[in-house]
């Protein structure tokens, strides 16, 4: 083991030398105010879209502020892997680091809070969510939430019609041990989507347009573990309470048996243990679901007609059952030891402006800005739907140095429970006794 860490810290160090070797130094002096802004970015629609910000940036402001910004795209996979070996080393060579919520508080030690810089144009829930110990170490740019993804024709369907009124009675009675009526999924609870995932399963439901009523996103996978925690938020539960694991809760089980009872009563498909986003995208434009909770990225391509002839135009948004969706934010962060901090201030202030994240908008990204997003439904017809159910319904997870690992360990804990293979209390207690060791 101890050769193990050696070696891997060899690796790093030896990383960080060959990054900082790739490229001259930040131009400007420390204080100078001036020069070139080395900024890492995302390769894909991301970087994409900030390349468009960068370039009128150069174009125009930058040119008064005498500073030009140069975007670094290291790997969509393993940037987050450079950095930390950039950071490990004390490197000044990149300025500006790309970062998110979920890993702000294991970078914090290598980044400097940006005290100064107007947040007041974004979604609070967003601006916490890359606070720790109550300092600001990064700035929002794209922000991700979660919908319920249905089938309005499906939905419309059975509330017009008398006699699937009373079969989804009889199959929520089954399922819940009362009697429901059906609802718009506006106002949907847990109860509801749990229903009416039975409902629209040929299993419990011959006569189902749709095989299953869901896909569950349960693959071992951290990105699925945000998912699920919607469901858990949606009961009253927590990850932590007053800095202590909080997994061993009635809320936590309850999150759990959903969707064990989903997945082996087979009203989602037995490959929902292996899927995730895109996974769950097919299921959608294939027919084969009649609902999902899902990222809220998927709803364009969703009513496309040429990325899902099948559906488009049959897709609407709802709230997330239970009424929360988890929020996180990707964004960009000062590195501490940066020699050229006020140039690259100067830039983060300017990215800071409902402007410049117009201008994101206008290029492909998702601004952690309700004004902007609400003023930009031509871009984008989930824009305002998004704005919405952030303010309403957003949380952020606990921001501790370790976060990224819990999403990772939950996931690895908990996806064995999910499809029914383990006893959610056995799962949830190692998974409590794990997410506390990393809390520290």
């Amino acid at each position: 083991m101890l050769k193990r860490q050696l070696m891997a810290g060899t690796a790093i160090l030896a990383t960080a030398v060959m990054l900082a070797g790739c490229a001259p130094a930040s131009g400007g002096t420390d204080g100078d105010g001036t020069g070139t802004v080395k900024m890492v970015s995302w390769p894909g629609p991301e970087g994409e879209a900030m390349a468009k910000v960068v370039e009128a940036y150069n174009d125009g402001q930058g040119q008064d502020d005498g500073i030009e910004v140069e975007m670094v795209l290291l790997s969509r996979q393993d940037t987050f892997s450079k950095e930390t070996a950039l950071m490990a080393s004390k490197s000044s060579d990149m300025d500006i680091y790309w970062t998110a919520s979920y890993n702000v508080g294991q970078f914090a030690a290598s980044l400097d809070p940006l005290d100064g810089i107007d947040t007041s144009s974004y979604f609070p829930v967003a601006v916490d969510g890359l606070t720790y110990k109550d300092e600001l170490f990064a700035l929002p740019l794209d922000v991700s939430n979660h919908f319920l993804l249905y089938r309005q024709d499906l939905i419309d369907a059975l509330l017009a019609d008398p006699a699937s009124v009373e079969k989804y009675r009889e199959i929520s009675a089954e399922v819940l041990g009362t009697a429901r009526d059906p609802k718009d999924p506006q106002t949907w609870d847990l109860d509801d989507y749990k229903a009416m995932a039975a409902y629209f399963s040929q299993s419990e439901n011959p006569e189902s347009p749709t095989e299953y009523g869901t896909i569950l996103q349960a693959k071992n996978l951290l990105y699925n573990t945000m998912v699920w925690n919607d469901v858990l938020w949606g009961y009253g539960g927590n990850w932590a309470e007053d800095g202590e694991a909080a997994l061993n809760s009635e809320a936590a089980e309850k999150a759990v048996q959903l969707y064990a009872d989903i997945y082996t009563n087979k009203w989602t498909s037995p490959d929902s243990s292996q899927a995730e986003f895109p996974e769950t995208q097919a299921a959608l434009q294939s027919g084969s679901a009649a609902f999902a909770i899902q990222w809220s990225a998927a709803f364009a391509a969703l009513n496309d007609p040429e990325q899902s002839p099948e559906i488009a135009g049959k897709m609407a948004i709802a709230p997330v059952p239970g009424g929360q969706t988890h929020v996180h934010a990707l964004s960009v962060s000062l590195n501490k030891y940066s020699k050229n901090k006020e140039a690259a201030k100067t830039w983060l202030s300017y990215l800071a402006t409902p402007d410049a994240m117009t201008q994101y908008a206008e290029a492909g990204g998702i601004p952690a800005m309700p004004d902007v997003l609400e003023a930009n439904k031509a871009i984008n017809p989930a824009f305002p739907q998004v704005s919405e159910s952030i303010a309403e319904y957003g949380y952020s997870e606990p921001v501790f140095p370790k976060t990224f690992q819990a999403y990772s360990k939950l996931a690895e804990d908990l996806s064995g429970a999910w499809v029914g293979q383990v006893p959610a209390k056995e799962a949830l207690e190692i998974a409590n006794n794990n997410l506390q060791d990393l809390l520290g």
